[in-house]
């Protein structure tokens, strides 16, 4: 596996100053997928945004583990629903008109 677009996870644990048990918390509920390679834990550079807002909420709102599942599962189903919207809303213009 190439390690090229992975950051290790013991960096991020200094940079954004939270525990490893964080991230271990957050990848037994899905929410981040922590790859190993030679003993060493990485999470691609592409979950940096969505594990940035996870910190926050857990620091500066003090949302636990369990409430950070249950907000990112509701942000995903609106921006589900918020796709079939426009969808139908396309649609319902080529009656329309």
């Amino acid at each position: 596996m190439n390690i090229e677009n992975f950051i290790p996870l013991n960096t991020l644990v200094t940079h954004y100053k939270v525990e490893l048990s964080f991230f271990s918390n957050l990848s037994e509920l899905g929410l981040v997928e922590i790859q190993t390679v030679e003993q060493v834990q990485y999470i691609h550079q592409d979950s940096i945004y969505e594990i940035e807002k996870m910190i926050r909420m857990h620091q500066e709102l003090d949302v636990n583990i369990e409430g950070i599942d249950v907000v990112f599962n509701l942000l995903q189903k609106i921006d589900a629903l918020q796709k079939e919207l426009v969808n139908i809303k396309n649609r319902l213009r080529l009656y329309e008109n």
